[in-house]
């Protein structure tokens, strides 16, 4: 009998189990994973930036959780010695209707206490990235990189050092209250608690409901973003991070450069339907799921409102001269050539009923549960920070 499940073995909920054995050690705590690894899908193929907390509106629970959750990550990797950089970015306005936006990112930076973001002359942009092109940029020092899969093993690792217990192959298949406590059925097992906690990412819609026996009010539409990688020879044309003004009423950054970790430079990504929630391939199809996802009245208003830009997305997933070509619009010599295949991530979007796209991060507390129904990016910045939220909800229970 546990005090609480958490199920997920991702970053968000890895840090979760963390902070709540850092504040109460005498809790039983366990963390279910349904992968033989830790941290496989959404925390496994990120980016691998560090976010500043430049984009998120003041006050919402992205911009509170991204900023301290950025300072919580750099002092947790300084102690364990965990490899990262600050390297800083520039965000790139390609075109005079987009100074105004940039603008804004500038004002909204300073709000949120980016102390040393600042608009730069051209000449300054060409001496933090020689090979970039645009009309006007600002320069974000709060930027890094760092590999967060090593990340959420140290969270886990130090969560099982303070008495935590993780079970791997553990596909929770069902969940149902009995006298008070849930009990969680997985493929192999069953295990009872007094709370559950739900850090499930792309299936977190989907264990809400199980949990509380309650329709949710959002449903999870997977994104897929994929990305190119610079040849080896041309990685020399991009210094660090480099970022496009994003369109302000769409929820994903546009086509950028990141230098990585773990090496090499990124380019993308895109942001396409996946036609499965796991769906890392074009040819990755889970007919059921993408037959939810095309049924929910809130996406046919997303798709319905963003037809354009989501068919302009779709063509790049399939033309790598219109990926280039977007690409083009940062660092104009580069070709078709310089880009060879890389990987690709699925995000976890939530849309409500109404079609909206949900911004903020979305914690939902019911009687037996606490239930993460939307951390997309900057999730892996913040989850420190976000995992103390979850705990101090947690602990008023006990």
């Amino acid at each position: 009998m546990q005090h609480i499940i958490i199920i997920g073995g991702g970053i968000v909920g890895l840090a979760t189990g963390l902070k709540i054995l850092e504040r109460n050690p005498a809790l039983k705590v366990t963390v279910l994973e349904k992968e033989q690894e830790l941290a496989k899908h959404q925390t496994g193929n990120n980016s691998g930036v560090i976010h500043s907390g430049l984009y998120y509106k003041p006050g919402s629970l992205k911009a509170t959780n991204c900023i301290q959750g950025y300072h919580d990550l750099i002092n947790f990797c300084q102690t364990e010695e965990i490899p990262f950089e600050l390297t800083g970015k520039v965000v790139v306005a390609t075109r005079t209707e987009q100074v105004p936006l940039l603008n804004n990112l500038l004002k909204r930076g300073i709000e949120n206490g980016l102390e040393g973001t600042r608009e730069i002359s051209l000449t300054e942009l060409r001496e933090y990235e020689p090979h970039c092109a645009g009309v006007a940029a600002i320069f974000v020092p709060q930027t890094g990189i760092v590999d967060y899969k090593k990340v959420a093993e140290t969270y886990g690792k130090k969560f099982q050092e303070k008495g935590g217990t993780i079970h791997l192959g553990q596909k929770v298949t069902k969940a149902k209250t009995v006298n008070g406590k849930v009990e969680v059925i997985t493929n192999n097992n069953v295990f009872a608690a007094d709370l559950v906690i739900n850090c499930a990412g792309l299936y977190s819609d989907k264990i809400a409901e199980m949990i509380t026996g309650e329709k949710s009010t959002v449903k999870i539409i997977p994104f897929r973003g994929e990305y190119y990688k610079l040849k080896k020879e041309k990685e020399y044309l991009v210094k660090n991070l480099i970022y496009p003004v994003p369109d302000p009423n769409f929820p994903f950054l546009g086509v950028h450069f990141t230098r990585m970790m773990k090496g090499g430079v990124e380019a993308g990504p895109n942001a396409v339907l996946a036609f499965k929630r796991e769906g890392y391939k074009r040819t990755d199809v889970n007919l059921s799921e993408l037959a939810e996802s095309l049924a929910w009245p809130g996406f046919q208003k997303v798709a319905g409102k963003y037809w354009k830009t989501g068919m302009g997305e779709m063509y790049r997933s399939f033309s790598k001269a219109a990926f280039t070509k977007a690409l083009q619009e940062l660092i104009p010599e580069l070709t078709e050539d310089d880009l060879v295949d890389g990987g690709a991530g699925v995000r976890a979007q939530a849309c409500d009923r109404d079609g909206g796209l949900v911004d903020d991060f979305s914690i939902k507390e019911s009687t037996h549960s606490i239930n993460v129904l939307n951390a997309p990016s900057p999730a892996a910045t913040s989850s420190l920070s976000i995992g103390n939220t979850i705990a101090e909800m947690a602990l008023k229970r006990f």
